[in-house]
């Protein structure tokens, strides 16, 4: 069993990039938090369109999104690292102009804004993931992967909770937040085009010269590990989808349960990430993600027992085991990228974050969908369905 490296805070800071970098992570961050929670109600409210053609442009942005992630990546493979994470930030500047450029009724530009939007959103990650593989190895690499979505998830909440406070202003307040993510998404890719990171196409990202595999090796499929991921990611969205689901419009919850649960999420994935992941790292990161997969199936157990109590428990009691999935999320987050990440060949490491993007994108798309159709089926059917698919998906990665 290996030993537990300790944090060094410097030396974890220039495996994430250095401070430019995490400058720009943070600001990127920022810019997000402020428009993506509001991003249908810009639609809806200041631009006057239905919630049903506001909600089909956005699914056509992530769809844009996924769809381009071969392209992006083939241009990881030829060396792209900053310019990449760069272009990916430029690409929703150019969403959020088109967003104010857009009249009032006018879906069909919305909809072309929501595609760049939903394009630079898909695109980060997996590029992101390859300049920290470049510059980061072993698991330094993967608390370097760690620091990064902890400060991600610290900017996104900022970025949440200001944009909340600035909705009291009405549309103006909206238009005014899509200004400032646009001047954030633009200085945070002045930030990244600054850090000047390139990969040799060929070369091993975090491997010896000895263990340095040849250009025409194919690429790793890893079908059993993406399709796992898939069902992994469906934890993304309990927080922010099923939870608010079942405590507020199935049991009459007070609004305030799941906003504390999302707040307690954010907080303990951005003090809890680094750590729990530097903690595990004496484990094999495959052994690591399977646990992640056996703590969600006890969660969603959890979630299907609270709900059997009486009103006056089940609240607390689905927001006390909500902290047991945001345990889970954080393993899952903390060995998946990480997993994957150093499985792949170097000449390949961009076509396999690509592939592992689309899983989780997938995931992330289809399960609001899966989560709001099981439960009007009841408890069992959600939570148990939940259960019962991550159980399996823990079993094929641990295989």
């Amino acid at each position: 069993m290996a030993t537990t490296p300790r944090i060094r805070p410097h030396a974890l800071l220039h495996a994430s990039g250095g401070p430019r970098y995490a400058a720009a992570l943070a600001v990127d961050a920022l810019g997000t938090g402020l428009l993506r929670p509001f991003l249908l109600l810009y639609g809806v409210t200041v631009l006057g369109l239905s919630a049903p053609a506001t909600g089909i442009a956005m699914t056509v942005g992530i769809v844009a999104g996924l769809l381009c992630m071969p392209a992006v990546g083939r241009w990881l493979d030829r060396g792209a690292r900053s310019t990449a994470v760069a272009a990916s930030m430029l690409v929703r500047v150019l969403g959020v102009v088109l967003l104010l450029a857009t009249p009032t009724g006018n879906a069909e530009l919305f909809t072309v804004a929501a595609l760049f939007l939903g394009i630079g959103n898909q695109a980060w990650p997996a590029a992101h993931a390859a300049l920290v593989a470049t510059i980061a190895h072993g698991r330094e690499r993967d608390a370097a992967l760690a620091g990064g979505r902890a400060l991600r998830n610290a900017g996104l909440g900022v970025g949440a909770l200001l944009a909340t406070v600035c909705l009291t202003g009405g549309t103006t307040a909206l238009r005014l937040l899509a200004v400032v993510t646009a001047v954030a998404y633009l200085a945070a890719a002045a930030l990244t085009w600054s850090v000047h990171v390139h990969a040799h196409p060929t070369r091993p990202a975090g491997r010896s010269a000895g263990a340095e595999h040849t250009a025409d090796e194919p690429a790793p499929r890893m079908r059993s590990l993406l399709a796992a991921n898939v069902i992994y990611a469906f934890c993304l969205n309990v927080p922010e989808i099923a939870l608010p689901l079942v405590l507020v419009t199935q049991m009459d919850a007070s609004p305030m349960w799941p906003a504390a649960i999302f707040v307690s999420n954010t907080v303990l994935v951005v003090t809890l990430q680094i750590p729990v992941t530097v903690l595990l790292s004496r484990f094999p990161r495959r052994s690591v993600l399977a646990v992640a997969g056996v703590v969600l199936t006890a969660s969603y157990l959890g979630f299907l027992a609270a709900v059997s109590l009486g009103h006056g428990w089940a609240a607390p009691t689905i927001a006390a085991v909500s902290v047991v999935c945001t345990l889970g999320e954080i393993v899952y987050a903390g060995s998946a990228t990480a997993l994957v990440t150093a499985l792949a060949p170097a000449h390949a490491l961009g076509r396999v974050l690509a592939r592992f993007q689309l899983s989780t994108g997938f995931g992330l798309a289809v399960s609001p969908a899966a989560i709001t159709a099981l439960a009007p089926h009841g408890p069992a059917a959600l939570w148990g369905g939940l259960a019962t698919a991550t159980l399996l998906a823990a079993s094929a990665v641990a295989h």
